[in-house]
């Protein structure tokens, strides 16, 4: 006769056998892993025309997908883009191409798509918060559409592009990964529409400068010269916006923007200047030769030299002596946003020093919020996935990512550099530097926004002194100040600036 258990024994071994069949649950999930189908190219194609300085620009716009692949030929990635393809354009010639994409890293392309390089902008007050929606789009006027087709791209976890098949997020996310995916499209680009002969531009903002130097040395290897980079607020070396401990390089690069913050805010002992750019060179040259000398000499720095370096940084910053003295010459971009009008409540832009907003406790050392990026972002957002859905026609089931998804991102370069994380800072400027070497008839377009406290101008002038090229080579690399911040397109009275300082550009070096 069979031994019954009792109902106590067996709710122990239903407990028992559950909780084994929990604890297994893991490794089973992993080990049947569900698998992504495989993606096919998407492709959204409409036609439109607008006029652009009186000459009528017919064009298609596509809103499409290329499938990136592994060593394997396995599909690891759709990478979207929208492409503007001029359709009656006269010259016989191949048309130039622009490969543009902002920064983050980890942001989709949508500020510069529809801030100047696309058909369509958003209308946005010059300085200062927007209006609640609707927002406006119009044509615009200052699109390079008439002279070049424009490629807007959307790295991997950003706008629509995504992973697929095995691949993951972090096989992407990382300064050579990122350019390595965006070396294979850009190849792939260049066959599917058959302009492997066309002149070539690389166009990024903030860190899609980071992004183009790399870029273009991934290129390079992929036998893929380019006729030109254009670099919009850039940060090729970090080291020159973190202020990391013990360096002075950082205070040197950034005071010349604390200076003609100071200016257009009102806050120097002596006034605005009456000559701008020439005190934007006094700083400037000030700050390379008396500032950097005293920074350098640290503790071992001459009295006389340090009280005369005091009393010029508070004539040049607005800065009262007292705070300078007790920070030792040495203020960092967040402790000069939060303290030069702390005696009036309110803080200064990162991204636009000439936004201002409530500070909140006046007592923190560092800014709570960025008056700027909290001013246009929703106008941005909105206007752009109107575009998408009404205009160029995408009704794919996909949400526009605008940014936030491509994390962690990875800092360490490939050859075993550490990462930026464990304290190595990341440098590209060598990026850029070999690939100014290996390409002599590659040229750079440095535009900077003087107002900008999150990328420094003097920082990005700084950088191209330092890439020890030979003079020759100096010569490939034009600056372009704009009286703006990171995002000098937002301004409607820049606009015109930045189409002539542009389409000059890729005319020039186009042939």
């Amino acid at each position: 006769m069979k031994k019954r258990l009792s109902p106590a024994a067996l709710c122990v071994v239903l407990l028992v056998s559950l909780s084994t069949s929990v604890l297994a649950q893991p490794e089973e999930k992993k080990k049947a892993k569900p698998q992504r189908p495989d993606p096919t190219a998407s492709n959204w194609t409409t036609s439109h025309s607008m006029s652009i300085d009186g000459t009528k620009v017919e064009y298609d716009a596509t809103v499409g997908s290329i499938i990136l692949r592994d060593t394997e030929e396995k599909p690891s990635a759709e990478l979207f883009y929208t492409g503007y393809f001029r359709t009656n354009a006269d010259d016989a010639a191949p048309r130039p191409l622009i490969f543009s994409f902002n920064g983050g890293p980890g942001s989709a392309s949508f500020w510069l798509h529809m801030g100047i390089m696309g058909p369509k902008r958003v209308v946005t007050e010059e300085v200062g918060p927007q209006a609640a929606p609707p927002y406006e789009m119009v044509d615009n006027q200052y699109t390079l559409l008439d002279i070049a087709d424009i490629i807007m791209l959307d790295p991997v976890g950003t706008g629509l592009s995504r992973p697929a098949g095995e691949a993951e997020g972090k096989d992407f996310w990382g300064i050579d990964e990122d350019a390595a995916s965006l070396t294979q499209f850009i190849r792939r680009f260049l066959s599917q529409y058959k302009r492997w002969n066309s002149p070539r531009y690389l166009l990024g903002e903030s860190y899609g400068t980071t992004r183009s130097a790399v870029l273009a040395t991934h290129l390079q290897r992929s036998n893929i010269d380019l006729n030109g980079i254009v670099l919009v607020s850039s940060v090729l070396d970090f080291a020159t916006i973190g202020f990391p401990e013990g360096s002075v390089v950082p205070y040197v690069t950034n005071v010349p923007s604390y200076a003609v913050t100071s200016a257009y805010l009102d806050a120097l002992p002596g006034g605005k200047p009456a000559d701008h750019a020439a005190f934007m060179n006094e700083v400037e040259q000030w700050a390379i030769t008396d500032y950097a000398t005293a920074l350098l000499a640290g503790s071992a720095v001459d009295p006389a030299h340090r009280a005369k370096v005091l009393n010029d940084m508070h004539l040049y910053t607005g800065l009262s002596k007292e705070y300078l003295d007790k920070s030792n010459l040495r203020v960092s971009a967040p402790e000069y946003q939060q303290e030069l009008l702390r005696d009036k409540g309110l803080l200064v832009g990162r991204l636009d020093a000439r936004f201002t907003g409530p500070s909140g406790d006046v007592l923190n050392t560092r800014p709570s919020h960025d008056p700027q990026s909290t001013a246009i972002s929703s106008a941005y957002t909105s206007i752009f996935n109107t575009y998408l859905r009404d205009q160029l026609g995408y009704d794919g089931d996909r949400e526009y990512v605008p940014s936030g998804m491509a994390r962690p991102w990875n800092w360490e370069r490939q050859g075993g550099a550490r990462s930026f994380s464990r304290g190595a800072i990341p440098n590209v400027a060598p990026d850029l530097a070999r690939a100014l070497t290996r390409n002599p008839r590659l040229e750079v377009l440095l535009i900077n926004g003087i107002y900008d406290l999150a990328t420094p101008y003097f920082a990005a002038v700084w950088t191209m002194d330092s890439l020890n090229l030979p003079p020759d080579l100096r010569d490939n690399i034009e600056r372009a100040d704009f009286a703006a911040g990171h995002m000098m397109y937002v301004e409607e009275s820049l606009l015109e600036q930045w189409r002539t300082t542009l389409a000059s550009f890729v005319e020039r070096t186009s042939h």
